[in-house]
């Protein structure tokens, strides 16, 4: 058991001592984290529910497995977002990116406009571009193979992080291929890794209600799974604050456990809160506007406790929090600021007040003032550069 941990509010504290004054059942759990066993649903749903001491010990905990899982490293990755179209009928209710023809923000971009922006941002020093977009009708599936392309021959080198589960599922559709022959198309031409987004909660009735189009949260897996069987590694996510509550981050969590237990094909797991100022879901009535502050820093703690020994890398959205809470949810757990971005939209779009771009340098500022070392990683997190 750790002796000393120096954590905000808590320098010099036994963490010992915390747990021998919080609940019973509280203390129990982190313990066993500490000691390396697994956490069920049931404790975690106990955890997403710690407060004023529990919270405390609780992020202290998770902050130690953290300093254990991957030292006092937090890396960030230099990327720029592309989002090719923004045209999509599929309807989720939470989504304020997504319009249809005739829309006056409405915007597909060529494959040369998107192939001129990947080297664009080669030269501006990103070594990834991430690739998202809306479900265009007018689409064949095979675009997203040309688009590969056509970014591999302006930028041989850049790494190519694309396509969500939903994309991918929509390319299946739209070229007859199964998913599997579909994903190692777009690997042979260049695809370097696949994002875990279009997760939201992988519980039926929650998705019901965010959307009935959407894919399912058996397809969402089974997509992931089949893109780690032909060696394309995924993120992972989920999306909270909603219509949800704790019982189904928990299970959500767990069910991220079981992937990564059978592939070990997932790099990291990102919590993003729900974004609510312009979400048609929000502005409908009915749901929270989001996550509260506490509810970020469970999330990203209890997140490191379930993953503990088998997901290294709890990333915090800087986008989604602003820079200073996600100083503080790196020391909940988390390890990784995410990425420069460059042209983020989708969250800009649901009314995020936080900025498209965040320069390295700022990074490296707002990491060496937690006492903590920058560095900069690829997107499977090999280190490029340690700013000691």
């Amino acid at each position: 058991m750790v002796t000393e941990i120096d954590s905000p509010g808590v320098v010099g504290t036994s963490l010992d001592r915390i747990l021998g004054v919080i609940d019973l059942n509280t203390s129990h759990i982190l313990d066993r984290a500490m000691n390396g066993e697994e956490i069920g649903v049931e404790d975690a749903v106990t955890l997403f529910g710690a407060a004023d001491l529990e919270l405390h010990a609780l992020c202290i905990t998770a902050n130690e497995l953290r300093k254990q899982a991957v030292g006092d490293i937090v890396t960030f990755v230099t990327v720029r977002n592309i989002n090719f179209t923004n045209i999509c009928y599929t309807g989720c209710r939470f989504c304020a990116f997504a319009k249809h023809f005739g829309d006056e923000e409405a915007e597909t971009l060529t494959i040369d406009e998107v192939a001129r922006r990947a080297e664009e941002a080669w030269e501006s020093g990103a070594t990834e571009i991430c690739m998202q977009g809306g479900l265009h009708p007018k689409m064949t599936g095979y675009e997203y193979r040309d688009i590969i392309i056509a970014v591999k021959e302006r930028v041989p080198d850049i790494h190519i992080h694309a396509f969500s589960p939903f994309e991918i599922q929509y390319g299946t559709k739209k070229t007859g291929l199964s998913t599997r022959d579909f994903l190692l198309m777009l690997k042979e031409v260049g695809l370097g890794t696949v994002p875990g987004t279009a997760a939201e909660i992988l519980d039926t009735e929650i998705r019901q209600k965010l959307t009935k189009n959407k894919l399912s949260a058996e397809q969402w897996v089974e997509i992931i799974k089949t893109a780690h069987s032909v060696g394309l590694r995924t993120t992972s996510t989920i999306m909270y604050g909603h219509i949800d509550a704790p019982i189904h981050w928990a299970r959500h969590i767990a069910i991220i456990r079981d992937i990564q237990k059978e592939t070990g094909g997932i790099t990291e797991f990102v919590p993003l809160g729900f974004v609510h100022w312009d979400s048609p879901l929000y502005l409908d009535g009915g749901v929270r506007p989001g996550p509260t502050g506490m509810e970020d820093l469970r999330m990203h703690a209890v997140a490191r406790i379930m993953l503990n020994n088998w997901i290294k890398n709890i990333q915090v959205s800087w986008v989604k929090l602003g820079p200073k809470f996600a100083q503080l949810c790196l020391n909940a757990g988390a390890n990784d600021f995410g990425g420069t971005l460059m042209n983020e939209k989708i969250s800009r779009s649901a009314g995020a007040p936080y900025g498209q771009y965040m320069a390295p340098e700022e990074f490296q500022r707002l990491v060496k003032d937690m006492g903590r070392i920058p560095a900069q990683r690829s997107t499977t997190y090999d280190l490029i550069k340690v700013y000691e």
